[in-house]
């Protein structure tokens, strides 16, 4: 976690209405969190070849591209301008118009409903010579990059089309390998649902402390509870015949024990994470139905949250036994 406070300007837009973004230094503006948690991440996991770092639009910097390379890391990253290409006469979009479709990938699309649907994605990809901006030529080198195109066949209804447009160091010779960085890509949509626990469950935003060192100190309990709902609604699905004792305490099991007889209709093996976590949504309101899919994050927010004030009464009740 990063923690900054601004102080002149509020963000992009507001700045661009005073100078050029590209004529300022990396080290002034709020992007320079991507190049500090880029070292910070290296400098832990001691790896640089291993690490690939993934980022959505925001992260789309030519000073993260070369600082990646420099470090002996990689990146993946979607794409939010359309870059100099080549001998800077065109761009990348030209190039990638005029290149070829290498394939289909077809992933499974839910709606606002919670409609599930087939999408096709026409697949491109291509080495290509990257530019930096004009303003920023004389500090950075044009790079050789893989292009990724991945774009929905035909117009869907009730949603907008699919369309990423991704960014990455590392060669791509095949169609299942341009499959695998979208598939990466993908994966980079549980950072967005563990801000969403933050934000919405923790209610983090609703903070009002009177120090910053206070409002940190409560960030960072309110991640752990965060990161422990998203861990759970994932290891639910990844590993649902595990043992309970992975994800609840000796404690926490007795009372779901306790509070649920059964779980309900939903298919999973007795004496399994799967079925005690089922037990746990039901807490939550959860149907527990034989079609029903695995629990989500705000379910098992709500129950772990109440399970959480159950148990709180347990100890007390117990200690209070115990003085008697």
């Amino acid at each position: 976690m990063k923690f900054w406070t601004r102080k002149k300007f509020k963000g992009r837009a507001q700045l661009k209405k005073k100078i050029n973004p590209t004529r300022v230094p990396i080290e002034k503006k709020e992007s320079v969190r991507w190049l500090d948690n880029l070292r910070q991440s290296i400098e832990r996991l001691r790896q640089p070849e291993r690490c690939i770092h993934i980022g959505d639009r925001e992260s789309d910097i030519d000073e993260l591209y070369c600082l990646t390379q420099e470090l002996g890391a990689h990146f993946l990253v979607r794409a939010c301008v359309d870059r100099l290409a080549g001998d800077g006469g065109h761009t990348i979009a030209t190039e990638m118009e005029e290149t070829s479709v290498k394939g289909l990938h077809y992933i499974d699309v839910r709606n606002d409903k919670g409609e599930t649907t087939k999408a096709a994605l026409e697949i491109k990809f291509k080495r290509i010579a990257v530019l930096p901006p004009i303003g920023k030529q004389k500090h950075y080198p044009a790079l050789d990059l893989t292009i990724i195109h991945a774009t929905e066949r035909g117009t869907p209804k009730g949603r907008k089309p699919i369309e990423w447009k991704l960014i990455t160091d590392l060669a791509v010779r095949r169609r299942s390998e341009a499959i695998e960085k979208i598939n990466w890509y993908a994966m980079r949509w549980k950072i967005e649902a563990f801000h969403k626990i933050l934000k919405s469950g923790c209610k983090a935003e609703d903070s009002k402390l009177r120090t910053a060192e206070r409002l940190a100190n409560l960030m960072a309990v309110f991640c752990i509870l965060s990161w422990r709902v998203l861990w759970l609604t994932m290891l639910n699905r990844l590993a649902p015949n595990a043992s309970p004792k992975l994800a609840l305490t000796d404690t926490e099991i007795a009372l779901l024990d306790q509070l649920i007889s059964g779980a309900s209709h939903r298919r999973c093996r007795p004496g399994t994470l799967a079925f005690y976590l089922t037990k746990l949504a039901r807490l939550g309101g959860y149907l527990a139905r034989a079609a029903d899919p695995p629990p989500g994050n705000v379910v098992i927010w709500r129950c772990l949250s109440r399970l959480t004030d159950i148990k709180l009464g347990a100890e007390i009740a117990a200690a209070g036994n115990v003085g008697n």
